[in-house]
This record gives structure tokens, C-alpha cells and sequence, in this order.
């Protein structure tokens, strides 16, 4: 997707269940962030959440559009990172990606859910262009585990129907663009065009701020 295929990691041996990186697109320079399946299925916990929040404010100061690369099933369970203030360093990263004013493109490849999809740049967070494969699923959860809430007391035969229908109603980004949270489905071969042209149309972004602004950071 970047040009030569070559990225400058930030903070690789920490966090790796998330991913912050220099790179450049049509020669532009951008920050990326995306979520690593291969490391803690890509959920987002404490660590994490700093690395990406750290990242997102030092594109912010520097000038360097975002772009998001989004494939995470939530926020890592557990009472430990719970009573550790896993729900206040989550939100330092929504803080984040929300009071960013550069240009801010996010594309949705697999799952999405939960608090974790919001926070990761999503369009209630004010990002500029939300794209998504068609084999991106946005929910708050998983079929199993809905289903699992919802009709606890069925049978597995019906659990199986229940998570089949689920899947196919809700589990796509369909649904998600009808909705409004997406702006364009794209196929993943024309991602690295359609990202390239995001950038190309943003790259005279301008955002009026008031005269003065508080900020009040998640601490």
C-alpha cells in the first residue's frame, strides 16, 4: 500500500498488537496505525492504548496525516486491566484521534467491535473518510458471543441458525453504510488508489478552531 513497500515503525517490540508507523503514499508522508491479528488477536489494552495515542498527537503536532488501518475484535478483556483504568487509557486514545485536525482517513479491513471500533479513529470520532472491505465486519460483537447474550437459553441447533442469520443481517459493512458510519466499500486492490486520492483531495484541509480552546485530557 506505502510506496517501495516500506515502513518506518515507531515503538516496534512494544505494544505489538498494535502498529504505528512512518511511511508515504504517492509521495506524500503519512502516520499509520493499524491493529495486529497476529498479537493479542489485535485487541487493544492498555500499552496499546498509550502507543496509539502517543502516535496519533505526534502526527497531530508534526503536520502528518492519518491514515487507519482497523482489524480488532475490542478491547482486551479482564478485571486486572479493568481495575488497572484500562476504560481511561482507551479514552486517551479517542481523545487522541478526536482533537486531531489533520487529515484523517481510516479503512476498516476485517472486525470491528465494540469500544474498541470507536476509538480507533471511526467516523464518530470526526475522521474525514471511512472506507471498508466488503469482508469488514462492524458490530458491537461477534455472532457467537451476541447470540450467546441474547438467546442464551436456545439449543445448539438454533444457536448455529441464530449466529448464520446474525452473521449474514449485520456481520458486513453494508449495513454500516446504510447507516452512514461508511463512506465508500471499496475492493482491496483499489486501496492503495483510493487512499492515495483521500490524501490528494485533503491535502488542503483547513479546520477553523475557536480563538481559545481548552483541552481536557483523559488522565
Amino acid at each position: 500500500m506505502v510506496d517501495d513497500s516500506h515502513i518506518l515503525e515507531s515503538r516496534k517490540n512494544w505494544a505489538p498488537n498494535l502498529v504505528t508507523a512512518f511511511a508515504s503514499v504517492a509521495g506524500r508522508p503519512v502516520g499509520i496505525v493499524a491493529n495486529q491479528p497476529q498479537s493479542m488477536a489485535g485487541t487493544l489494552d492498555i500499552p496499546a492504548s498509550q502507543k496509539g495515542a502517543r502516535f496519533v498527537s505526534f502526527c497531530d503536532s508534526f503536520n502528518l496525516p492519518l491514515v487507519t488501518f482497523v482489524d480488532t475484535s475490542g478491547f482486551y478483556p479482564g478485571k486486572d486491566l479493568e481495575w488497572r483504568g484500562m476504560i481511561r487509557y482507551g479514552a486517551q486514545m479517542a481523545y487522541a484521534y478526536a482533537r486531531a485536525t489533520v487529515p484523517r482517513v481510516c479503512l476498516t479491513l476485517r472486525k470491528s467491535y465494540g469500544g474498541a471500533y470507536i476509538v480507533m479513529d471511526s467516523r464518530y470520532m470526526g475522521n474525514d473518510l471511512m472506507l471498508a472491505w466488503p469482508s469488514a465486519e462492524i458490530a458491537v460483537m461477534g455472532a457467537k458471543g451476541a447470540i450467546e447474550i441474547l438467546h442464551r437459553d436456545a439449543d445448539d441447533e438454533e444457536k448455529i441458525f441464530l449466529e448464520s442469520s446474525y452473521e449474514e443481517k449485520l456481520l458486513n459493512p453494508f449495513v454500516a453504510a446504510e447507516r452512514g458510519s461508511v463512506d465508500r466499500i471499496i475492493e482491496p486492490a483499489e486501496t492503495r488508489s483510493e487512499i492515495a486520492s483521500a490524501l490528494e483531495l485533503l491535502s488542503e484541509k483547513k479546520e477553523r478552531l475557536p480563538k481559545r480552546k481548552h483541552d481536557n485530557i483523559p488522565l
